[in-house]
């Protein structure tokens, strides 16, 4: 989702900015991955490294292992990263260990928690880029407060937006996506409208006790008005260990494969 409008705008550009879309195959589920290529109307990638799950120590490492022997062989200008993920690190870490500039889309981004796997690659790989592009002010003085000087910080604006805009007027509708879903699309009959939940984080999804807390707030809520929950394979995976009936009794919950 970050990378089809930087891609777009390289496109357009004239000369065309050479590029090569590298993925390493964190997300490898044909929701999280293929569809998305074809819903962000994403050229396929020129190389897919197909790095795949692991604990975080197992993914940032092979993300290196296999991303280096790509800097070898096309001996790129600058690498581009975006956004937290482990991937995001293990590029950057590459990339600067082989004197390549990086460049970090969505720098500066801070939650102050420490015990996120995502806040550690946030501030590694804004350490590590030589230019950071910011989606707000306030990534700003986090990144002064962490010695970046300023003339290699740039505001560009939120890229998610971008994605937002483009796509906005291809959106089903709720009820469609429900029918296609084969749900009543009765379910969405409140005058309060109704919410949509996504989870996947580790710290949020991976302790059974602290996902049972989460489902039972969400019971509570989707009480007052339904709840359209789409399940990121992660989360299907630890409720389907934990009981899926069981977390979803009692409660106006739609649960939904991950939605394009």
């Amino acid at each position: 989702m970050k990378m089809a409008p930087i891609l777009r705008a390289f496109a357009a550009h004239r000369p065309v900015l050479p590029t090569l879309l590298v993925h390493t195959g964190q997300h490898y589920d044909m929701e999280m991955s293929d569809r998305l290529f074809v819903d962000l109307r994403l050229p396929q990638p020129d190389l897919n490294l197909e790095v795949g799950s692991g604990s975080h120590a197992v993914q940032t490492a092979e993300v290196m292992r296999r991303f280096e022997p790509v800097l070898d062989a096309h001996l790129p200008s600058c690498v581009l990263v975006v956004g937290d993920v482990n991937s995001t690190l293990a590029c950057s870490l590459v990339a600067a260990k082989k004197g390549v500039p990086v460049v970090h889309v969505e720098a500066g981004l801070r939650s102050f928690d420490r015990s996120m796997p995502e806040e550690i690659n946030r501030v590694l790989t804004d350490q590590i880029a030589t230019w950071l592009y910011t989606t707000e002010r306030a990534a700003h003085a986090n990144l002064a407060r962490e010695g970046i000087e300023a003339a290699r910080i740039h505001f560009v604006g939120n890229v998610m937006i971008d994605s937002l805009l483009a796509h906005r007027a291809l959106a089903v509708p709720p009820r469609e996506t429900l029918r296609r879903a084969g749900t009543d699309p009765s379910v969405l009959d409140c005058a309060r409208g109704f919410g949509v939940v996504t989870l996947h984080r580790p710290s949020n999804v991976d302790d059974p006790d602290t996902l049972r807390c989460l489902f039972a707030v969400l019971r509570e809520v989707a009480q007052e008005l339904p709840l359209i929950f789409a399940l990121h394979p992660r989360t299907r995976a630890h409720i389907d260990r934990i009981g899926l009936a069981e977390l979803t009794a009692g409660g106006r919950m739609v649960l939904l494969p991950p939605q394009g």
